[in-house]
């Protein structure tokens, strides 16, 4: 064989593997790959976005964190279909969100995810009981028209405010309920069409602590019992802290992760160990906690050094 056939060779085969090699997020629920979102006022360009990635795995309860301005509440209005991102990929459950048209996004809306809002008057209707507010979007669903199939929605509305704890407020406007009873029942909308994700933005940031523990129990209900994959924005760190994985979003892309674990000692005690990680996204940038670069004096450019198994990075010695 010569040296071209050689070459040419090699290069199908590496083109093989290419296309069999799986595509990112292949396996995950939520996948975003170098999502960018660029909002224009007044003719100056605002970043919201800047190649975020995160992967999202089925049956998750996790929680995304990050300060005012950070990007995770444009990240939370494109994956519940409310705004179209700017450039990259998102999917969730199989759909594209950015080759959707306005009719598939809004069956999207209706069918494939759920939402909870911080303010509960968003969440729902004041005219409705709690039974009727979670009948609502099975209706509009506009599936089962008749006796029967009215049934079976009233049946599945008792049956979500039951597990949520707020059976009681089945006949109640949202007026006669407690901010909390409100927020399950938000929930319990949510869930009404079995979605495939849950996404809630601040649904505690109204509660008192002891009232957003109870909430945040219904949403570890709802996971538990339904499997239903479900991500919480949240500045509350209590909640932050209380699931498995904590995502940090910082200038517009995922900066650190937190996962927690139970682990057993030799004498049986469970205890919980929380690990926070950087994270590397798809294009190789590395977000270096602030409080780590500056006790350090790290600006501008740090030394980087390959070793076997870890990558050194030191401040740069030729500045000053």
């Amino acid at each position: 064989m010569t040296t071209t056939d050689t070459t040419l060779a090699e290069l199908e085969q590496r083109a093989t593997a290419h296309r069999d090699r799986p595509s990112y997020g292949h396996d995950a629920l939520i996948a975003c790959d170098r999502l960018v979102r660029i909002f224009t006022t007044d003719g100056v360009e605002v970043q919201a976005l800047q190649g975020l990635d995160l992967l999202v795995r089925e049956g998750e309860l996790m929680a995304l964190v990050g300060a005012s301005g950070s990007g995770k509440s444009t990240l939370m209005n494109i994956l519940a279909g409310l705004d179209v991102p700017t450039a990259g990929a998102a999917t969730v459950a199989g759909c594209d969100l950015l080759s959707m048209d306005a009719k598939a996004r809004l069956r999207y809306r209706r069918d494939v995810v759920g939402f909870v809002w911080q303010q509960t008057s968003r969440n729902l209707l004041p005219y409705l009981t709690a039974a009727q507010n979670v009948a609502l979007p099975m209706q509009l669903r506009g599936r089962g028209r008749g006796g029967v199939r009215r049934a079976k929605k009233a049946e599945r509305a008792e049956e979500l405010l039951a597990m949520l704890e707020v059976a009681e407020c089945r006949d109640r406007r949202p007026h006669q309920m407690s901010g909390g009873q409100q927020q399950r029942v938000a929930i319990a909308v949510a869930l009404a069409n079995s979605p495939a994700v849950l996404l809630a933005d601040e649904p505690t940031g109204e509660l008192d602590s002891a009232t957003g523990e109870q909430v945040f129990a219904a949403f570890r209900r709802a996971n538990e019992e339904l499997g239903t994959t479900i991500v919480i924005v949240t500045h509350d760190q209590a909640v932050a802290s209380e699931v498995r994985r904590t995502v940090a979003i910082r200038d517009g892309r995922t900066s650190s992760e937190v996962l927690r674990r139970t682990e057993v000692d030799a004498e049986g005690q469970e205890s919980l160990v929380s690990r926070e990680y950087a994270m590397l996204d798809r294009a190789g940038r590395l977000q270096l906690p602030a409080e780590y670069t500056a006790s350090l004096g790290m600006e501008h450019r740090v030394m980087l050094e390959l070793e076997q198994d870890h990558i050194g990075v030191w401040p740069d010695d030729t500045e000053g």
